[in-house]
């Protein structure tokens, strides 16, 4: 498969963005009320440094209120409400482009608005469940792309193939609509039919692809025997489940005494940061899984591994690629500072940054917010770097077309060398 391919796969399914919690939030509710009325600053705000030439500083003047500082913005709100030339303008989207512009100006990539579409798809993987063809999609081309069928799947079943753009549906043409949009004609109600009119690289024609919609189930391990009793376990997100069914995984595993272990976290695009804990634990009998850095004067967190683990003591090699984000990572990166196991793959995507999703009042979507990095246990820093493995192995389209896995069969190999 495409490089692209690759790590479009561990943004979709990840960049899922490793996060604490999810919490309620109370930013949006009043950015719709009159102008006249200003009484949401109302409670008591630090004065903000101001210059004339827009920056802050400590010892400037004048000292701006949050009330003074957003007369510019009022000011704005009313210049459009009165001579934008077609009117009436959309007030939830002019609220739901400040969120995005403010969250923007930060300049961290991973700290951004959602609105409720984008919100929708992100906790997908986390939900663990939803209605529709069952198929990871890139929302920012032109089209609503396929990145990837879910394996048996209504999308797999029908066809459907990585790189597939869907120009139409039911008949209605998608072209300059919004990718967010666009995923609501696709989910819907299990048993109902949705026709996708698809255009694929190297077909001169469009054509038609009918599928019925399913509940789409989405499991966090699969697990299977491998030739020389080797155990497989591939870890696709880390939800709130995954724990629970790696237990119960490798509790079957390990009743069949396999002679080692290969755990596959490749394209897996991460989750929630206590379950890459969790997981990490079930390898590591004990000691720091990750440090999470709150940055300057504001301390650091140590995570330790939880007792009971279940295979910390097997013969282990790890498969990453560059789909391989946030929670994936720390658990490579642990099992890699530990020695638990060498990496075999490729270098991971490099996402060391932990988000706080804030859910928005009436169903406006969310924010995410960086709010730390986060160590390996020797305190190295991943965040756009990403972890290099031990064994690089390159996996190519035409690996990918002839169903080869030449970082399977490499790790295998590895293994192997290790119980020599």
């Amino acid at each position: 498969m495409k490089k692209s391919i690759w790590i479009l796969i561990g943004i979709a399914a990840g960049l899922v963005l490793i996060t604490s919690a999810f919490s309620a939030g109370a930013i949006v509710g009043n950015l719709l009320l009159p102008r006249s009325d200003l009484s949401w600053f109302s409670k008591p705000t630090q004065a903000i440094p101001y210059t004339t030439d827009g920056t802050t500083s400590a010892d400037s003047t004048p000292e701006l209120s949050a009330e003074e500082l957003f007369i510019p913005f009022w000011e704005a709100w009313d210049i459009i409400h009165d001579q934008y030339i077609d009117q009436p303008v959309d007030n939830t989207a002019l609220m739901r482009g400040a969120i995005s512009g403010m969250l923007d100006a930060l300049g961290d990539q991973h700290t951004s608005y959602m609105d409720p579409d984008q919100y929708m798809q992100a906790n997908i993987p986390m939900n663990g469940e939803y209605e529709g063809i069952g198929a990871w999609v890139d929302t920012t081309s032109e089209y609503l792309t396929i990145i990837s069928p879910m394996p048996n799947s209504p999308a797999e079943t029908a066809g459907l193939l990585p790189g597939d753009q869907v120009i139409m549906i039911d008949g209605e043409d998608m072209t300059g609509i919004d990718g967010s949009l666009v995923i609501r004609q696709v989910l819907g109600p299990a048993g109902s039919k949705v026709v996708l009119t698809i255009r694929r690289e190297g077909e001169m024609e469009l054509f038609d692809v009918t599928i019925i919609r399913e509940k789409i189930i989405i499991p966090s391990i699969d697990s299977r025997m491998l030739d020389e009793n080797i155990g497989y376990v591939q870890i696709l997100t880390f939800g709130a489940d995954t724990q629970s069914e790696l237990r119960e995984n490798l509790t079957n595993m390990l009743d069949q005494n396999p002679v080692g272990l290969i755990v596959d976290l490749r394209n897996n695009g991460g989750g929630y940061l206590q379950t890459a804990v969790e997981v990490g634990s079930e390898f590591i009998a004990d000691g720091v899984i990750l440090y999470e850095d709150y940055g300057i004067d504001k301390g650091m967190d140590e995570y330790v591994s939880i007792e009971g683990g279940l295979a910390t003591d097997i013969p282990l090699v790890l498969l990453v690629n560059e789909g391989s984000a946030s929670a994936s990572e720390i658990v490579a990166g642990a099992i890699q500072d530990h020695q638990r196991g060498p990496l075999v793959g490729a270098t991971t995507f490099g996402k060391g940054s932990v988000q706080n999703w804030i859910e928005l009042t009436n169903q406006q979507g969310a924010v995410r917010v960086t709010i730390a990095r986060w160590l390996t246990p020797d305190k190295r820093q991943i965040h756009e770097v990403g972890l290099i493995p031990k064994y690089p192995v390159e996996f190519t389209e035409e690996d990918y077309e002839a169903e080869l896995d030449p970082q399977l069969d490499k790790a295998i190999e590895v293994l192997l060398d290790i119980l020599e």
